[in-house]
């Protein structure tokens, strides 16, 4: 097992995995028991001080996965000295995030349950997908199971899918792992995201903030500003803006903050589901 550790206030891993970015983490003694597509980890906090610990061929793996080479501390710096009162307030409530980058994957497929979807049953589908197909491993003693490969879930039909509890989403799910099964996903790695965007919103049961979602969490594209309903309050109640288009929302938002975006949208999610308006 390798240890290795991020002395920072800016990684906080309740906050991290609590935010709707990953439904595959369990509680585990004071910290978090966390699978990423075929990998797993512990994380855990000590004082100022966040501890990862996983297999040694795993570290740079969760490096990258918690984005430990970007300096968050200039990101929030960046965001306060914009002298918006919200996003000065966000940014300080929720420094704590990191924006996972995840198994592209993984990420396309678990972003099509978000939609109408609460988090426990998100959470119950990926594990019976997992359980049904993915391959069964050890970690110190913990049992998990892989997230299924796109040509494992492309050999299921409909119900499949719908004994899982997919639901409607069912239909959504079977097309796209034959889609995703036959193009492959490194064909859009060097994509600009709004082509990115593009050729995701192609597959079934993808709209445009899946389709954001799956380039900021699966692809790591930071100008990529899903819009759901907490952002479109924070836009009108905080922005001031007048724009009903979720699309035209989103472009506003890319505009303002570049490749900062999507850990800012993070922020003001966080802050607005969770903060002093929210109660």
């Amino acid at each position: 097992m390798k240890e290795f550790l991020c002395a920072s206030e800016y990684f906080d891993p309740e906050q991290t995995l609590a935010c709707g970015q990953t439904f595959r983490f369990e509680r585990c003694g004071g910290g978090y028991f966390v699978v990423s597509a075929d990998r797993a980890c512990l994380v855990w906090r000590e004082g100022n001080e966040t501890h990862v610990r996983c297999e040694g061929r795993d570290e740079e793996y969760f490096h990258d996965y918690f984005d430990l080479g970007r300096d968050y501390a200039a990101v929030v710096s960046r965001a306060v000295r914009r002298g918006i009162p919200v996003l000065a307030a966000a940014a300080e409530a929720g420094k704590g995030i990191r924006m996972l980058r995840q198994d592209p994957e993984e990420m396309i497929f678990t972003a099509i349950l978000t939609q109408n979807n609460h988090i426990p049953r998100i959470r119950a589908i990926v594990a019976r997908l997992s359980e049904s197909l993915g391959e069964a491993r050890d970690f110190s003693g913990i049992r998990y199971h892989s997230f299924p490969k796109a040509a494992d879930l492309a050999q299921k039909d409909e119900a499949f899918f719908r004994a899982a509890g997919a639901g409607y989403r069912a239909a959504y799910l079977a097309e796209t792992a034959r889609a995703v099964a036959r193009d492959g996903v490194e064909r859009l790695f060097p994509l600009k995201t709004e082509d990115l965007r593009r050729e995701l919103v192609k597959y079934k049961g993808i709209g445009e903030k899946v389709a954001d979602c799956i380039a900021l969490f699966g692809f790591a594209r930071g100008d990529a500003f899903p819009v759901d309903t907490w952002i479109e309050k924070v836009y009108r109640e905080d922005f001031g803006g007048s724009l009903t288009d979720r699309h035209k929302i989103a472009e506003y938002f890319r505009g303002e903050f570049g490749e900062d975006g999507g850990i800012v949208q993070q922020y003001l999610f966080h802050y607005k589901r969770n903060g002093p308006s929210a109660k």
